[in-house]
């Protein structure tokens, strides 16, 4: 597979239209158009479960999609890919297609870590050749920035709320990449917004990719992790920095990552440029941060020895 030519991609149509209402400063929105242009050389069929990017790209009767795109409801983005990419390759062997497409699965943490795992996981079963792109941004931010399994430990969200009670959400976020790993898919990533040539790589990899594949892609919010909208892009590098979010391949079940840190960042470098975790750096928090390094610590040294193995 040829690298990417910076150049050359800057010549190429933008397939996903300017104009829709997402916000400035917006995580999916940059990765969106990363992956349309990642995608240009093909033909698409993209089913979008309700999120922040599909409510704010087609709002009747305008669309920003320039390619077959459907809306389908919270849960089953998963599955409706999936019954198209059979209708695909049923029309194709009786000669009634000719043109190739790769199908894609677009949902938010919400919507694939929870209310639609159920059919990601039949879908990755039943080895439907769908790339399903998961955009994680730590909550539902769509719905009113409530906690979802990919929430992390002590963030501020309107289901877990920081006080005298409790200090934001009381458990640790869900390794939903990990979970992918073990369906045994051909082709898993991790990636983050900051990092556009390793996510555009990852998609071209996984559309040629004989089977399913899943790329989670970090995605900040700013209106539910409390930053400033010029800091999105940063947000998405600390996080990799500190190995909040490490970025990594399993190709066919062996492990590579794709970048390094050359000197891993504290974890406190991630969590205090974002306001949802104002109340844990505060003093008389010291415990919490501390669980928050190890839970870091740990999964580093985990997706360390996988990586050692598989060499």
């Amino acid at each position: 597979m040829a690298p990417i030519n910076l150049k050359e991609l800057a010549k190429s149509e933008e397939r996903i239209a300017s104009g829709h209402r997402l916000c400035t400063g917006c995580g999916p929105a940059i990765m969106l158009r990363q992956l349309m242009l990642a995608a240009k050389d093909y033909n698409l069929a993209i089913a979008n479960a309700t999120c922040c990017v599909e409510i704010s790209t087609v709002v009747y009767p305008y669309s920003s999609w320039k390619v077959s795109w459907y809306h389908n409801a919270f849960e089953n983005a998963a599955a409706i890919a999936s019954g198209v990419e059979s209708a695909y390759k049923a029309l194709k062997r009786r000669g009634a297609i000719g043109d190739d497409f790769r199908f894609i699965a677009i949902g938010g943490d919400g919507g694939t870590y929870d209310i639609g795992f159920q059919a990601l996981s039949g879908m990755a079963e039943r080895g439907h050749r769908v790339l399903y792109i998961c955009y994680d941004n730590n909550a539902y931010m769509n719905t009113g920035i409530q906690r979802s399994g990919a929430t992390p430990l002590g963030a501020w969200t309107t289901t877990s709320h920081a006080g005298e009670a409790k200090s934001g959400k009381q458990q640790t976020r869900k390794d939903l990449t990990q979970i992918m790993v073990a369906h045994g898919m051909p082709y898993v990533a991790q990636s983050a917004v900051g990092y556009w040539r390793d996510f555009m790589t990852k998609v071209q990899k996984a559309l040629e990719t004989d089977g399913p594949s899943f790329i989670n892609v970090l995605a900040p919010c700013w209106r539910g992790w409390r930053f400033d909208t010029s800091q999105t892009l940063e947000l998405g590098k600390v996080a990799v920095e500190t190995a909040t979010w490490p970025l990594f391949e399993v190709v066919n079940g062996n492990y590579k990552m794709t970048h390094t840190p050359r000197e891993r960042r504290p974890v406190t470098d991630y969590l205090k440029i974002q306001g949802r975790f104002s109340h844990i750096m505060k003093p008389g928090q010291e415990e919490l941060l501390a669980a928050w390094q190890k839970d870091v610590d740990d999964r580093w040294e985990r997706l360390q020895k996988l990586i050692s193995i598989s060499q």
